[in-house]
């Protein structure tokens, strides 16, 4: 192992000995920022701010603006107040106004909020009226630039039965126990359930009576939209027609709704189009293939009729990505398993203004700033901001939304290195993230956490990773490894384990943690648990290792072939991530299952799952569940939690989350801690088992 960085809390912290350890329980008190929108007009912005409404088991989101000249500390100032949830905020063109999305009459409709900007650069609201009354209520809205309407997107409740025909008159109100008709793929999602009897448009608003004008029309679904800086031209992301509506191209039309063409219709995922300040270019972003999770940067040349990608750049967040001028594009990349604020020109031209061992939630900007919301396992989550060309000297925090985090026990992160198994019997380095409590020193138990994906890599905020600084608190490490697969790291990376699920990325794991043995950070007291494919890969851990002593298996993949038809996505994800598209190949499938090699598992094994999830559905978690407990006299449990998906554990209501992250701390506790460490002999077990996984993976593949 290498230690390539460490980074501490920078915060005031109370004295160690007055710190109490993190519990589950903190998850109530964590105020998280989800959004940022930068005013046009004075340097300051606009936060949706989430937090913990523990008595409702839900959360409320409101509206706060925070100058970004502010001092740490600063307090900010809540714009909205009530009940209701609000969010989507966006100024109007002259910054007096602030739209947004709010339930607080019902439905999720557009309000205007007067705003009235004071001495010291912050802004503070006036009196709120509601604008819209859509009858799907409100998904996303944009100003036009003169400011007298804006576009949204609204819901439009059709009849599945007419298959996708237009109809006469509006759709009658369907009752819960009418039939859901499946004519087209996908028919249901994850987190939204049934699809087909509603279709998602463009609506046009006037910004003073909130009539609105319906601008597209036909049997899909508008996903993102953006308008041109002349406001004359509307560019949108729609789902395609027919029989495969995965995928998704680039539209433009003009403002009043006529004249639409697809512009881009060459790539499988097209996502947030952003037109350039001259009105010549759409930047967007998106994959060519389907199932690919590789977010590249792109721009459409409106006067060639030419599609070109920009750079060698993985982008984090589509919704970052905007032009400086007309040459240049700034945008959040994703690097290494962390992001980066960087600007790229259209020559590929790459540099980047703000580095860092951070991960970058939230993201707006100003004329004159940036502000964002850094995640990081030592910190909570906070808005900082930088200036201009000088981001990396000048980035400081602003907001103090968590000050209990200061009380708890002080936790370091770093940046580590391992070499490991590579490609055709050579060696690579790979990279991930050790946490652990600040001055932690000798062996301790650790917990390899997988991420999902696979082609992602190891998520830092604390919302889904509450049990890490629970752990961490209570002497335990935390490797969260970027193994071959990870996005962020090169195309080639990334793209290796197509095909190769399990076989390439398992070793790798194992060869890191018996570097740490090695080192004496850890000894042989292991957990495992990952979520999602991390899930897939932990069932398949203990179906060919037996090194640890606890694994906790969240929302897997258990049985690629029956994911492929019961997944929302697997249709078309699974071909490609075998390798095989467009054909599925059943029998490669069968072979990188983790149900084929379940039955030789004899780690205890706590499994967890979301009872309504259409991403990873509740069978993949039955399949092995069951088969564990006929095969194996260890220990093992099944939860399920009703009305809960796929994001149950950093998006569930709280006391899933809650009862989710106490589960995985128990269950680990309860295995692990309860068996000796073995002392200084603790890394053979690993090796061994590595050497077992490597013959496994030539027998079976």
């Amino acid at each position: 192992m290498s230690t390539q960085s460490r980074t501490n809390p920078v915060s005031a912290h109370a004295s160690d000995a007055s710190r109490k350890p993190f519990e589950v329980d903190d998850l109530y008190l964590h105020f998280k920022i989800n959004e940022l929108e930068g005013s046009p007009t004075q340097e300051c912005v606009a936060c949706t701010i989430q937090s913990v409404d523990r008595d409702n088991d839900t959360y409320r989101t409101k509206l706060w603006t925070f100058p970004l000249a502010a001092p740490a500390g600063t307090a900010g100032t809540q714009i909205t107040q009530g009940t209701g949830n609000d969010h989507s905020p966006h100024w109007s063109p002259d910054g007096h106004q602030l739209a947004f999305v709010s339930d607080r009459n019902g439905d999720a409709q557009i309000y205007l909020l007067g705003m009235r900007a004071a001495k010291d650069g912050s802004a503070s609201g006036g009196e709120t009226r509601q604008l819209s009354h859509l009858l799907g209520g409100v998904t996303s809205l944009r100003w036009m630039p003169g400011g007298q309407s804006l576009v949204a997107t609204s819901a439009v409740a059709v009849d599945p039965n007419l298959r996708g025909a237009r109809a006469t008159e509006p759709a009658a109100p369907r009752k819960s126990t009418a039939a859901e008709v499946a004519w087209k793929l996908p028919y249901k999602a994850d987190g939204v359930g049934y699809l087909l009897a509603r279709e998602i448009h463009l609506f046009k608003i006037d910004a003073t009576t909130g009539d609105g004008t319906q601008l597209t029309q036909g049997s899909f679904d508008v996903l993102a939209h953006t308008v041109s800086h002349d406001g004359q031209r509307i560019a949108y992301i729609r789902t395609r027609d027919g029989r495969f509506a995965h995928e998704t191209d680039l539209w433009t039309c003009t403002a009043d709704g006529e004249n639409h063409v697809c512009v881009v219709g060459t790539h499988a995922h097209t996502m947030q189009p952003m037109w350039s300040p001259s009105g010549r270019c759409i930047a967007f972003t998106g994959a060519v293939l389907a199932g690919d999770a590789e977010v590249r940067l792109w721009v459409y040349d409106t006067t060639t009729g030419k599609t070109r990608q920009i750079g060698n750049v993985e982008v984090a967040d589509p919704m970052s990505v905007h032009w400086k001028d007309d040459n240049t594009i700034v945008f959040l990349r994703a690097h290494r398993g962390r992001h980066e604020v960087a600007r790229i020109t259209l020559d590929g031209e790459l540099k980047v203004l703000l580095g860092g061992d951070h991960q970058i939630g939230a993201f707006g900007w100003t004329a004159k700033h940036f502000a964002m919301a850094l995640h990081h396992p030592a910190q909570p989550c906070e808005l900082h901001v930088c200036g201009g060309e000088d981001c990396n000297n000048s980035l400081h925090q602003v907001s103090d939304l968590n000050p209990w985090w200061k009380e708890r026990t002080a936790l370091e992160a770093d940046a580590v290195s391992f070499q490991v198994p590579g490609e055709d019997g050579e060696t690579e380095q790979i990279e991930g993230w050790l946490i652990r409590a600040k001055g932690t020193t000798g062996p301790v138990p650790l917990v390899n956490d997988i991420h999902g994906g696979p082609a992602a890599y190891a998520l830092l905020d604390f919302d889904t990773t509450v049990y890490w600084q629970v752990l961490c608190s209570q002497g335990w490490g935390v490797l969260a490894l970027n193994a071959v697969g990870s996005a962020s790291f090169g195309h080639d990376f990334s793209h290796r384990l197509e095909g190769q699920w399990g076989t390439r990325d398992m070793p790798q794991h194992l060869a890191a943690i018996a570097s740490l043995q090695a080192d004496g950070v850890c000894d042989d007291r292991l957990a495992v648990c990952g979520k999602s494919y991390g899930g897939y890969l932990t069932a398949w851990a203990i179906g060919h290792t037996d090194i640890f002593k606890a694994a906790v298996v969240m929302a897997p993949v258990g049985n690629i072939e029956t994911h492929y038809g019961t997944s929302d996505g697997g249709y078309y994800a699974d071909p490609f991530y075998m390798a095989t598209a467009p054909r599925f190949d059943r029998e490669k499938a069968r072979s990188l299952s983790p149900l084929q090699y379940i039955e030789k598992a004899s780690t205890p094994t706590l499994f967890m799952q979301g009872k309504d999830d259409e991403r990873c559905p509740k069978c993949q978690s039955e399949e092995l569940f069951v088969s564990f407990m006929r095969a194996s006299e260890s220990p093992a449990e099944l939860v399920l939690y009703p009305e809960e998906g796929h994001g149950f554990l950093g998006e569930g209501a709280p006391a899933c989350r809650a009862d989710a992250s106490q589960r995985i701390v128990d269950w680990v506790s309860q295995h692990v801690l309860s068996a000796p460490a073995s002392g200084s002999n603790s890394a053979e077990p690993v090796a061994e088992s590595t050497a077992r996984q490597e013959e496994e993976t030539d027998e079976t593949v």
